[in-house]
C-alpha cells in the first residue's frame, strides 16, 4: 500500500480528531482498546481469551493498514484497511474498527469510517464491505447504515453471542464513487 500523509479531521463535539497511520509504539495503547471488546465477545468473531500478542499480530497484520484515531494525545479507536479478497476481489475494501469503551457515543467510529472509506478511494477500490457485523450489534448497524452501507446479506445464526446465544451476521456493502 501507498504511505499515507498525517491527517486531521474535526467533528461537531470534538475538539479534534488526529486519524493517523499506526506506530509500533501504539501497540499498547491499541491493546487498550481492543482487550474489552475482545473479552465481551459481543462485536467480533476472536476468541475471547485472545492475548495482546495474537491481537496486535491480527489488527496489525502486515496486509493491512492500520491507523489509530487520537483526542487530545490519547489514542480512541483503531481501524485497519485491507483488500477483502484477492485476485479477482481485491478491489473492494474490507475495514474493522474498536472505539475505546470510554470514548463511544462521541463520534470517533463515525471519522474511522469516513476516513476509511476517504483511504479506501485513494487506493483505488470500487467498494466496501464489511463481511461480519453482528446483528445485536445495532449501534455499529445503525452508524454503517447512516454512511450509506446495505445490508445485502444475512448469514442466519453465524455467531454465538455470549448472552444472547446463536445470532445473524449481515454483511454489508457500499460501492465507493
Amino acid at each position: 500500500m501507498q504511505p499515507y500523509r498525517l491527517e486531521t479531521i474535526r467533528f461537531e463535539g470534538l475538539r479534534h480528531v488526529l486519524i493517523r497511520l499506526m506506530q509500533p509504539q501504539d501497540h499498547a495503547a491499541i491493546w487498550r482498546v481492543l482487550e474489552p471488546i475482545i473479552r465481551a465477545g459481543e462485536s467480533y468473531a476472536l476468541p475471547r481469551d485472545m492475548d495482546a500478542p495474537d491481537a496486535i499480530a491480527f489488527w496489525a497484520n502486515p496486509g493491512h493498514e492500520t491507523f489509530v484515531a487520537e483526542v487530545d494525545g490519547e489514542v480512541v479507536g483503531t481501524y485497519f484497511l485491507r483488500a477483502n479478497q484477492l485476485g479477482g476481489g481485491a478491489h473492494v475494501a474490507n475495514a474493522g474498527y474498536a472505539t475505546a469503551v470510554g470514548a463511544t457515543g462521541r463520534g470517533i467510529a463515525r471519522s474511522m469510517c469516513e476516513h476509511s472509506m476517504t483511504r479506501a478511494r485513494e487506493l483505488g477500490f470500487r467498494s466496501m464491505q464489511f463481511n461480519f457485523v453482528i446483528s445485536t450489534n445495532e449501534r455499529a448497524v445503525r452508524l454503517w447504515k447512516s454512511l450509506g452501507f446495505e445490508i445485502v446479506g444475512r448469514l442466519p445464526l453465524a455467531f454465538r453471542h455470549p448472552t444472547l446465544g446463536y445470532v445473524d451476521a449481515f454483511v454489508m456493502s457500499q460501492p465507493l464513487p
